[in-house]
């Protein structure tokens, strides 16, 4: 039997209404969580969630779906753990199996400087609730016999830090499984149908445009990938924003015995197996900016390259295939949650390439801002007015991809 065969998803699909207490643009991860976490924390189920192509169709379904928590700041560590947290219950929450498998992550070090960071952020992230350890050669080679610890003579394997916790899980099932759960509960969901413009009254945002004709909202959230900076300008909020693409891609299958997500900061690049015994493998975003989702040649190539110092197995295995998303980068490489000054209009963007990860605490927190009108401590740091007030949280380290 074929192990990915699954019961049929209920969904209900309602033409828009002309008012909604709440409308999020955008039916990705993000924008999906928030309106499901609205839904059965709350009990706030008159949402509309606007979506251009299908639900998923963004850079929620173009990501490399790794869950971790092993930030460098506190702020961080306490937000992405509780993430970890709750993807742990997600299953069993909705109902839906979301390929949910904790693997661990390696973050090599390859010199004495990297071994003294990794060293620290083993113990930030066991400080501020995040599981992490140094560990030593021997034990990494345990971890992960087929890498190599000379690292071709250039890239020596002198450590890493070990969070156990890190996990991946499939990205469709996760969306899908968000938006059932919602919709089950009376949340509408529209598919191709962008949103154009956004409705003001005088200071506040009090709706959206779309073809199907204008519609009211008590509170519009923006939960857009890639082109955040447009929507929020009709709001007349500017966004300190730069989109990058993103390329990402797998292998042909090698033997499920590829244990836990290993990742080097020196070399730029990451790699794990997904359940069907593909190796997926990951690198920075392109360094000019574009919302191009085309990939390249020279991608591959770069990639390859690095990880076969470590992984030399892999000179034996084929790219199957490639994708590209596009990633909002904030210039202290944090997200940006919560109010923006206008009235009526609440942002969750500057995901970079850490979004999927973030998409439970993301969806859950945001629900709280919306339902209390008061900002969760969770994200409080997040905020879009940290820049003006020199409050920025820098964690460029932690991306992994930067």
């Amino acid at each position: 039997m074929n192990e990915f065969v699954e019961r049929q998803m209920k969904l209900t699909w309602r033409p828009p209404k002309k008012a909604y207490d709440v409308v999020i643009v955008g039916a990705g991860g993000h924008g999906l969580a928030t309106a499901y976490y609205l839904a059965t924390r709350h009990g706030i189920t008159n949402v509309g969630v606007f979506e251009r192509g299908y639900i998923g169709s963004g850079n929620s379904g173009r990501n490399t779906t790794i869950i971790r928590a092993n930030y460098g700041i506190p702020a961080a560590v306490r937000f992405y753990q509780r993430s970890v947290d709750l993807y742990r219950g997600l299953e069993e929450e909705t109902g839906r199996w979301l390929m949910h498998q904790e693997k661990g992550i390696l973050w090599m070090a390859h010199s004495e400087a990297a071994a003294r960071t990794e060293r620290m952020r083993a113990k930030l992230n066991t400080e501020f609730g995040a599981e992490t350890e140094f560990v030593g050669p021997r034990r990494v080679q345990e971890l992960c016999p087929q890498l190599d610890l000379d690292g071709g003579g250039r890239w020596p394997v002198l450590g890493a830090s070990y969070h156990p916790q890190g996990a991946t899980a499939r990205h469709d099932r996760v969306v899908w499984a968000l938006a059932e759960g919602a919709m089950e509960r009376g949340v509408d969901v529209h598919q191709n149908l962008p949103v154009e413009g956004l409705i003001l009254e005088g200071d506040r945002v009090a709706g959206v445009r779309t073809a199907a004709g204008d519609i009211a909202a008590g509170v519009v959230v923006s939960a857009v990938g890639g082109h955040v900076s447009r929507l929020a300008a009709m709001a007349g909020v500017r966004l300190p924003i730069r989109t990058h693409r993103l390329q990402a891609f797998v292998t042909n299958h090698y033997r499920q015995q590829f244990g836990p997500i290993v990742a080097s900061s020196e070399l730029f690049f990451y790699a794990s197996q997904t359940a069907r015994g593909e190796m997926l493998l990951g690198a920075e975003v392109d360094p000019q900016p574009s919302f191009s989702y085309r990939s390249s040649h020279d991608f591959v190539q770069q990639v390859c390259r690095r990880a076969l110092y470590l992984l030399p197995f892999m000179s034996g295995l084929r790219v199957l295939r490639q994708w590209t998303g596009v990633c909002d980068m904030s210039p202290d490489y944090s997200p940006i949650l919560g109010p923006t000054g206008v009235d009526g209009f609440c942002i969750t963007t500057g995901w970079g390439t850490w979004g999927f990860k973030a998409i439970p605490a993301g969806g859950e927190q945001m629900a709280k801002l919306i339902a209390t009108g008061e900002v969760p401590e969770l994200i409080a740091p997040f905020g879009l007015d940290r820049f003006a007030r020199d409050r920025t949280m820098a964690d460029r380290a932690s991306a992994g991809t930067h």
